[in-house]
């Protein structure tokens, strides 16, 4: 075997990880190249693993037999070799980019030390190592402060309070997830925290971040209110890793661009996953670079008709914990969950239950939805959306989607 049969992919996260085992089964010759030193994992269920319910193992994805553990420091496109920190170099025919995403660092006034590195208890939540690291700090009656209401943010706080760790949540935004969920959801996400223990701050910017002898004490916010914090999470979201790809001379936007045959400007090199930036587009989100993992296993074992014309994802998530006032909390989003002039609204609330449901209906199609409590119905509405075909005659028919719980 030539190294110009071989294809390389670096990362192995979900996305690395489904295209060498996706390639693997289709008898075509790949390498997989990961720098963590862990086995390669779901990292959708780290949140999981934080809360107590899963160990690591529970969460680890079945890896491909070919799996270099390393870290790739450059990529000589005209060789076509990769360089790994040890010095070793490996060539390819192919070349794909999986390195995923960083977390957001926010600029805080004391967030690093003299060396360049967070404080003593201050972490990100991204890896396996954010992870467990988290896990060991937390204890009963420790005071966290989780930076950042998205859904990584609501995750995090959610899983420390099933520690039993004193939580709050400071979001610079109006409100909780407010990428997937429309005010009154939020509400209900905020209802459920608060039942776990969590304290809730929205519209609360953190300004500072205040150590003694290099650990953090003390997080101050933007109005000069100072929160005593053991632990401080951040979770302000993730960026594209693209340095590989910017050193190598790719082209690079907000991520590593890529056609509708997930090709980079090299036609010898290949991007999926968050590091991707397809159609304008920065999905993210572990569907789409599934998706994309497929659809470029296909190509690259001989599929020429295989193409990734973008993803219409739907956010799920599921806050479990016994002290919410309705117990686990399921949620779900896709599309548009607000709604514009002229759209049709259909929407059904049972403070009693908790429960939420809400669909926007423009020019007789369905372009999104939300809902919060049963999940019931949440098959039939994203195939609905999904389709984007024109909705039957309105009223009736629609009603029965958001009412019809033998959809999923």
């Amino acid at each position: 075997m030539t190294s110009n049969d071989r294809v390389v992919v670096i990362g192995s996260g979900l996305a690395g990880v489904r295209l060498a085992r996706r390639l693997g089964e289709l008898g075509t010759p790949v390498t997989l190249i990961g720098e963590e030193e862990h086995r390669p994992y779901n990292r959708v269920l780290l949140a999981e693993v934080l809360a107590g319910r899963y160990s690591p193992e529970v969460i680890a994805l079945p890896a491909p037999a070919e799996l270099t553990r390393a870290r790739v420091t450059g990529v000589d496109r005209a060789a076509r070799t990769v360089t790994c920190a040890d010095g070793s170099v490996t060539g390819y025919g192919r070349l794909v980019l999986a390195t995923g995403s960083n977390p957001v660092l926010p600029p805080l006034r004391g967030l690093f030390t003299a060396d360049h590195e967070l404080p003593e208890g201050v972490h990100a939540f991204r890896t396996m190592d954010d992870c467990l690291g988290l896990a060991k700090a937390v204890r009963p009656g420790v005071r966290a402060v989780v930076i950042g209401g998205g859904l990584l943010g609501v995750s995090a706080a959610r899983a420390l309070a099933e520690r039993g760790a004193q939580v709050v949540l400071a979001q610079q935004s109006e409100r909780l997830m407010e990428r997937q969920l429309d005010p009154a959801a939020s509400r209900l996400v905020g209802r459920h925290l608060t039942g776990l223990g969590v304290e809730v701050h929205t519209e609360c910017r953190v300004r500072d971040v205040r150590c003694v002898a290099g650990a953090v004490r003390s997080v101050e916010m933007a109005d000069g209110y100072a929160l005593d914090a053991d632990l401080v999470v951040l979770a302000c979201g993730v960026h594209p890793r693209v340095g590989l790809a910017q050193a190598a001379g790719l082209d690079v936007r907000k991520g590593v661009v890529v056609d509708d045959e997930l090709r980079t400007s090299d036609p010898y090199v290949h991007a999926i996953g968050d590091c991707v930036q397809h159609a304008g587009t920065v999905y993210g989100l572990a569907a789409p670079a599934l998706e994309q993992a497929d659809a470029l296993a296909a190509l690259l074992a001989g599929d020429t008709a295989a193409r990734y014309t973008g993803t219409r994802s739907l956010t799920r998530l599921t806050l479990t914990g016994p002290g919410g006032p309705f117990g686990p909390l399921d949620l779900a989003a896709f599309g548009e969950t607000e709604a514009l002039p002229g759209d049709d609204v259909v929407q059904l609330t049972d403070a009693t239950r908790g429960t939420y449901r809400k669909v926007v209906v423009r020019d007789d199609r369905l372009v999104g939805g939300v809902l919060v409590g049963e999940l019931g119905t949440v098959g039939a509405l994203a195939r609905a959306w999904e389709g984007a075909e024109p909705l039957p005659s309105a009223g009736g028919p629609l009603l029965h989607l958001l009412t019809h719980d033998g959809g999923s």
